[in-house]
């Protein structure tokens, strides 16, 4: 092979925002749906910034009919005077070079949810236009960047009246990055409310001019509104949540907690307003002093008989917000979903268990009722963890423990397989036969699993096919959950395109986000795309959309035969494999979580117990669905 000369002239650089444009995803998370609406939040953030900083307490954010998205705040306006090193006027700075701004100035922002620098001059890039106006010194200036440039130098363009200050950034997404440039209100929304709730006494409006959609957010009362949110529908054991705030080292923690009669853990963590949907040093924190306050309160008034309650057994029910406001801090990767500041962990702990102990002391009536929650949590733990072991006894005469349904693969590598979750055992003999034995394995489900977002733990455990899909799967649940004992890499749904098995995906799923979450945010759990039709011509065509009927018909022509496809068994194994199951041919949609707000929200509402909510929503959807027939 001819050497190729790895020389000075090979090295490139990437200069201003070129690398932005090169590499999206590093900044955005990706060029899809999710890194569009960052774009906005990115935006959002610095006005966010400013309302921490006491200086903004009205966000406008508007979706326009062009596309584009405008957000205007009333805070200080970004500066518009001369940079010394630069020899430009700051905002120019501020839009145009990544790490630029007033986040790395300790003595303009003691916090700060933008902390890299890089929001506003990522949008520019990643911008086919964009406008910044400012309101500043009693006049408004304003200067337009295309894909992170300045059209023009920055100029003056009017006069205010009075004091009045703040920013207007309206941005156009490049239609060459991105795969979608349509803005989804209901997912700004939610991120929107999140942010009110977190800053209490903050307006945000939001008005789609497409739509005619509006919305505004104020809440008052802040994290306990928020905690109130979250457990609509539900039936709680205390109205007020409890609530706690404190500062330390320059820390602030904040903390609203309300237990409900069910079964789920439900904590939302923030740091300087930002999701951190991965956790971090403060949940571990708050959850350490959960679990120490409530065994210390039990011990202290002779509630507690025998050994201590885990950590499983004082979260269930639980709803939790906590909300930190740290100066400088450090975070796993730009999308900022995980904190790694060790010393948050201790700070989070102390303050927590100071305002826990402190409201159980003046309390008890409400502190009873939620180490009764606990010690039945306790219970049923025991008695799930009986149910969990007859049933591993049960299925102890298949190799290794595992379920006798499972039909294995040969290849033991995690990272290689891939385990079928398929609806019935005439669905499940097809796809026997259909797989490629050395890395598919196939798990048939009788009928459709239990609803666990109603159900406690001794019916979740006691019930067949979820200790199968447990114990197929190896990682376990709870506090015995361990990522790193995960059997197969693809954990895949593959039920028939009818109703029927809508509703068997929505019960694995909702069994999956609440038991094993961390298989969805690590990317292991896929749905199979069935077929929707199977046309006749000669030889049998199966097509998945509507739109795709149109255009095979279009193309064999009249006397084909089309026939609504529903049930996988139906199929032999040579078309289950070329439609489902061939990694080359088939469809797999993986399963993601963009807002754990709104997941949470939408399994509570549709899969639990409360009848209203869920009547609501059908009411409210019901001239969207379509009649399958």
């Amino acid at each position: 092979m001819e050497k190729k000369e790895y020389s000075a002239e090979k090295i490139k650089v990437l200069e201003g925002l070129e690398g932005v444009r090169r590499r999206p995803a590093m900044y955005i998370g990706n060029t899809g749906k999710q890194g569009l609406h960052h774009l906005v939040y990115e935006v959002v953030d610095n006005s966010v910034d400013e309302a921490m900083a006491g200086f903004c307490n009205l966000i406008d954010v508007s979706i326009n009919k062009d596309g584009s998205v405008t957000v205007i705040d009333n805070g200080r306006g970004i500066p518009v005077d001369m940079h010394p090193v630069y020899n430009l006027p700051a905002v120019e700075v501020v839009v145009t070079k990544l790490h630029a701004g007033g986040k790395f100035d300790k003595g303009s922002y003691a916090v700060s949810g933008g902390l890299h620098g890089v929001g506003i001059s990522v949008v520019a890039a990643l911008s086919s236009n964009m406008k910044v106006r400012i309101k500043r010194d009693k006049k408004i200036y304003q200067q337009e960047y295309g894909i992170g440039k300045s059209l023009y130098k920055l100029k003056v363009v009017g006069e205010t009246d009075s004091d009045e200050t703040g920013t207007e950034v309206t941005f156009s997404p490049d239609k060459d990055i991105f795969s979608t440039l349509k803005f989804d209100f209901s997912i700004l929304e939610t991120r929107l409310r999140e942010i009110a709730f977190l800053n209490k006494g903050l307006k945000i409006k939001l008005s789609d001019y497409e739509s005619g959609k509006k919305e505004t957010f104020y809440f008052e009362g802040g994290l306990i509104e928020f905690a109130k949110w979250v457990n609509e529908g539900k039936e709680v054991l205390y109205a007020k949540p409890i609530y706690f705030m404190k500062q330390d080292n320059g820390v602030v923690v904040e903390g609203a907690i309300q237990y409900n009669s069910g079964y789920q853990e439900n904590v939302l963590s923030f740091v300087n307003t930002i999701n951190t949907v991965e956790g971090g040093t403060h949940v571990v924190g708050f959850r350490t002093a959960l679990t120490r306050a409530i065994n210390e309160y039990a011990k202290k008034n002779n509630l507690l008989k025998s050994e201590s309650f885990t950590g499983d057994d004082v979260r269930e029910g639980l709803t939790a917000i906590i909300s930190v406001k740290v100066p400088e801090p450090q975070f796993e990767g730009q999308t900022k979903t995980k904190l790694g500041n060790s010393e948050i962990k201790g700070i989070v702990d102390s303050i927590s268990m100071i305002g826990l102990s402190q409201f159980f002391e003046e309390n008890p009536a409400i502190a009873k009722r939620i180490v009764s929650k606990v010690i039945d949590s306790k219970r049923a733990r025991d008695a799930a963890k009986k149910a969990k072991d007859l049933v591993r006894r049960k299925n102890a005469f298949s190799l290794g423990g595992l379920p006798g349904k499972l039909s294995d693969c040969s290849n033991k590598k995690a990272e290689e397989t891939e385990l079928y979750l398929v609806e019935g055992d005439s669905a499940g003999g097809t796809a026997k036969q259909a797989r490629n034995k050395e890395y598919q394995a196939i798990l048939p489900l009788k009928g459709k699993i239990l609803n666990v977002e109603k159900s406690n733990l001794v019916k979740v455990f006691a019930n067949e096919e979820i200790a199968n899909l447990i114990t197929a799967i190896g990682t376990g649940v709870g506090e015995s959950f361990d990522v790193n004992k995960l059997r197969y890499s693809k954990v895949i749904i593959m039920t028939d395109a009818d109703v029927d098995g809508a509703h068997i995906r929505t019960l694995l799923l909702t069994f999956f986000f609440r038991f094993m979450k961390d298989l969805i945010d690590n990317g292991n759990i896929y749905v199979a795309v069935s077929p929707l039709y199977k046309i006749r011509k000669k030889k049998d065509h199966y097509v998945y959309t509507d739109e795709e009927l149109k255009t095979v018909i279009g193309s064999l022509g009249s006397g084909s035969n089309v026939q609504r496809f529903k049930g996988l068994g139906e199929m032999n194994s040579e078309q289950l494999w070329d439609t489902t199951m061939n990694p080359k041919t088939r469809l797999l949609n993986r399963i993601t979580i963009e807002d754990a707000v709104k997941a949470n929200e939408v399994f509570s509402r549709l899969m639990g117990d409360d009848v209203g909510p869920r009547r609501e929503f059908i009411l409210a959807k019901a001239h969207e669905a379509e009649v399958d027939i």
